[in-house]
């Protein structure tokens, strides 16, 4: 009896969410439009694909400072913790060097692609 009730739930449930398809069916011949809204309000238009990756960058560059920084008062914290502990500061002062030349590197990386992709920019 019990297998019947939840066959018979699972049944009215699921005739339950056919007029939700139906409803999600008639939608798609405005999509187009929608996104070209939500595309508005975003600040993003179909012609602007460079500034789109310049904020995606841009984006990068800030997670990547956001993570450096974190980094640095988690090494600062450690190694003002340490207590003479010779173990702990050495930690500290590795991940201390490792942030620094990670930083280094991206830095590095965006100016060298800064550079190249100025450089074939018409004047």
């Amino acid at each position: 009896m019990k297998k019947i009730i939840s066959k018979l739930k699972l049944i009215i449930g699921a005739l339950a969410l056919l007029p939700y398809r139906v409803i999600a069916k008639g939608n798609l011949g405005t999509a187009k439009t929608q996104l070209g809204i939500a595309a508005d309000r975003a600040g993003t238009k179909e012609g602007n694909v460079d500034i789109v990756i310049g904020t995606i960058i841009n984006a990068a560059l800030t997670l990547v400072g956001l993570i450096f920084l974190i980094l640095m008062v988690y090494a600062g914290y450690l190694w003002m913790t340490a207590r003479g502990e010779e173990e702990q500061v050495k930690k500290a002062k590795g991940i201390i060097s490792g942030s620094m030349i990670g930083l280094v590197i991206v830095l590095s990386a965006y100016a060298i692609t800064y550079f190249v992709t100025t450089s074939f920019v018409a004047k």
